[in-house]
């Protein structure tokens, strides 16, 4: 019996999916990580033109073309793809730890896991420094059971609610986010996501949408500064905070401006309507 081979049957019945749009900066190590914990990575591709789909092939993955449903809807084409009931959630700059994928591994060794879902939580990784465990880090439903619970088939929204009844578990170690390669690549991210949630998230009141927009940023940042203790990751760490931020803020603008165009009014007091 080959090395490869017994090698393989440790590896927990699982399947990865990745929603990739160009994202040669990290797919193929996202990939090969992916692998030590999943028996199939399944890449969902909307129409990579900058060699993501090769070298997630080349890493092993299965890639697969999809339009772009949707954060939600892309999700479930992996969902529905995926040969195992149980599945991991990875996006395109998370890196599985060696010590996640072991712990996953354990957890499947006396046969089906006792949860439906497991929380993971996600260190983020700043461009230059060291991972910053223990602060600033987010959890996430990575690792469940399709057959239980799914994604939801949103345009925005990618992360499901859990039933009052559904048992939920906590994985203790954690996946790598490299959210961003530079200040430019993070607002423009945070930019995208924002225009998103805008559009599709339900409605806030005008008079609500006023205070946020007056006093909303700083009560964002102040909680990824303070609360997540982003301070503890010095200048970088209040850079980050701040973008965060500003994203949230910049979601609040971009909401106020699509209300009062649908209902035809002008953004300036001043102007009067054509």
């Amino acid at each position: 019996m080959s090395e490869t081979s017994s090698t393989q049957r440790m590896i927990p019945p699982v399947s990865a999916y990745i929603r990739t749009l160009n994202e040669t900066r990290m797919i193929a190590e996202v990939v090969r990580a992916a692998l030590t914990v999943a028996r199939e990575v399944i890449v969902i591709d909307s129409g990579s033109t900058d060699g993501t789909i090769e070298l997630a092939r080349e890493a092993g993955a299965t890639v697969v073309h999809q339009d772009w449903l949707g954060n939600g809807g892309q999700k479930r084409v992996g969902e529905d793809r995926a040969l195992y009931d149980w599945v991991l959630d990875i996006d395109a700059d998370e890196v599985v730890t060696p010590e996640f994928a072991e712990e996953v591994a354990a957890l499947f060794e006396k046969g089906e896991p006792p949860c439906a879902v497991y929380n993971t939580p996600l260190v983020n990784v700043p461009p230059v420094g060291e991972p910053w465990y223990g602060y600033g880090q987010s959890v996430r439903h990575k690792l469940y059971d399709k057959t239980k619970i799914r994604i939801p088939d949103h345009p925005a929204w990618d992360q499901f609610k859990i039933p009052s009844d559904m048992k939920v578990g906590r994985l203790k170690h954690a996946i790598l986010h490299y959210a961003f390669d530079g200040a430019e690549l993070f607002i423009a991210k945070v930019n995208k996501n924002s225009s998103t949630r805008a559009e599709h998230v339900k409605d806030k009141p005008l008079f609500w949408l006023y205070i946020r927009i007056l006093l909303g940023f700083w009560i964002y940042f102040g909680k990824r500064y303070f609360v997540n203790g982003l301070w503890r990751g010095g200048l970088y760490g209040f850079a980050f905070a701040f973008m965060s931020g500003f994203g949230k803020w910049l979601r609040d603008v971009k909401m106020y401006e699509r209300i009062m165009k649908e209902r035809g009014q002008s953004l300036y007091k001043d102007e009067e309507p054509d």
